[in-house]
């Protein structure tokens, strides 16, 4: 178990998932890093959305979180989600982080689309013996057994992009193994999930770092590309991706950590976005290929959706090569999204303007959530559009009667306002797309649905 202390970082408990059972072993993991809100488990917020990630599944990002920690107020937790689709019974070789990937978590605390910190993890592989192909060779009860014959270490690093100066959070820190099986890794939850939570930074308010497999939290009936949840809305009340794992690293920091002059007081309001860079590849005149050249970005990840169906197909993987700051050539699919017109052909609801005066269709609601945050919520001053994920970090959390709709529920500590495990994205996009923001809308935006309102696994608070 992870010597944590349980009163400053209380443990809570997921589920992931395995072929023998519905829900296999309990997992722990800090309420610090996953707020009270229980297990990582998958959907396609960002799965497979584009023709590159689709076929490299290892820097493919999935979803992310970001929310001011229920447990303790004075930090943010961030959850990056990685590799989707993970079947629990793909052995031999289960699922691997790559190595010779940056994989980031950046932060622009500034308004200006430029990231202004970086979290970055790198990742090794170790083989305890390469005459086996076996994943483990006995049962697992610690992260350091020998019968672990497969393991990743990770380093953790903050660059700080002002001034760049970087510096080591975790050096060779251990990330938990996928769950083989409750023969293999008996007593999963207590000796590999919860051991893998590392903590850094001061005592007095500590940071906390965890990686490893985990129930994918993204709910959605994903038969909404299959004409609209089948053309009458037949095809909804399905969690599709129920069962699936994903590999996530969760990070919790003081406010202070990640705010413009470590002042989060005086400045509340963080952008975040997630990104992948592989390096770039170099053939010699004999053939062989050379990997040391510069760093190329391959995956990018802020609010959700957003590469998965604003963006058309022959850009999406422009889009994870861009950066934030040139945003602006996405603006027509913003202001005039597919999806309304989607739903109109195939529904016949009415295709939302914002001002019904000016030529085109105009949606300055959507451009206020996707690109500059929402006024008197989360919007940056000064503000330069661009596509993240914003946080005002001064909204207290939410702890009880908390809405699944964020701030179209009343609940302004989340979704848009960063997001949370629970936050029921799809619900809250669809309604969005159909006005609901607006002051006049029609009323299928106040009720449409994928039928798919919370995870197919509890997500628990001790």
């Amino acid at each position: 178990m992870s010597h944590v202390n349980e009163e400053v970082f209380p443990l809570l408990r997921t589920r992931l998932r395995t072929r023998a059972l519905a829900a296999a072993a309990t997992l722990v993991l800090g309420t610090g890093l996953y707020a009270g809100l229980g297990p990582l488990v998958s959907g396609a917020s960002s799965h497979r959305e584009a023709p590159l990630t689709a076929a490299d599944p290892q820097i493919d990002g999935t979803d992310l979180y970001a929310f001011v920690s229920p447990d303790r107020p004075s930090t943010v937790t961030l959850v990056s989600n990685w590799i989707p689709f993970q079947e629990p019974a793909g052995g031999p070789n289960f699922y691997a982080w790559a190595t010779g990937v940056n994989y980031d978590i950046k932060i622009d605390n500034d308004g200006d689309a430029k990231a202004d910190l970086i979290y970055r993890w790198v990742f090794h592989n170790h083989y305890r013996s390469a005459d086996t192909f076996l994943y483990n060779t006995g049962t697992v009860t610690s992260l350091t057994d020998a019968d672990l014959n497969f393991y990743q270490t990770y380093d953790l690093y903050r660059i700080n992009v002002d001034t760049g100066r970087s510096a080591t959070l975790l050096n060779d820190a251990i990330a938990a193994p996928s769950n083989v099986g409750a023969a293999s890794m008996p007593n999963y939850n207590a000796d590999l999930f919860g051991a893998a939570v590392k903590q850094f930074g001061g005592s007095a308010n500590p940071s906390y770092s965890w990686v490893g497999q985990a129930d994918d939290p993204f709910f959605l009936d994903l038969r909404v590309f299959d004409l609209l949840y089948g053309a009458d809305l037949k095809e909804v009340g399905d969690d599709t991706l129920a069962g699936f794992n994903v590999s996530a690293f969760a990070l919790q920091v003081p406010k202070d950590a990640l705010a413009a002059k470590g002042d989060a007081e005086a400045n509340p309001t963080i952008g975040i976005w997630t990104t992948a860079s592989r390096r770039s590849m170099r053939v010699e005149a004999s053939g062989s290929q050379d990997f040391t050249a510069k760093f190329v970005q391959v995956s990018r990840l802020g609010m959700p959706l957003v590469n998965e169906v604003v963006v058309p197909v022959g850009a999406k993987d422009y889009f994870n090569s861009s950066k934030p700051s040139g945003d602006a050539v996405y603006l027509p699919k913003v202001q005039d999204p597919e999806l309304p017109h989607l739903l109109n052909a195939v529904y016949g609801t009415e295709v939302p303007d914002s001002d019904p005066n000016t030529p085109g269709i105009q949606r300055a609601d959507l451009i206020s959530v996707f690109l500059t945050g929402v006024e008197g919520l989360n919007m940056p001053a000064n503000v330069k559009p661009s596509e993240m994920l914003r946080l005002n970090m001064s909204i207290a959390p939410c702890t009880t009667a908390c809405s699944p709709f964020g701030v179209i529920g009343g609940d302004n500590a989340g979704f848009p306002n960063g997001r949370r495990l629970s936050d029921d994205i799809i619900d809250v996009s669809l309604r969005v797309v159909l006005g609901v923001l607006l002051p006049s809308h029609q009323a299928i935006a106040n009720t449409i649905s994928d039928g798919v309102q919370v995870n197919d696994v509890t997500f628990n608070t001790a």
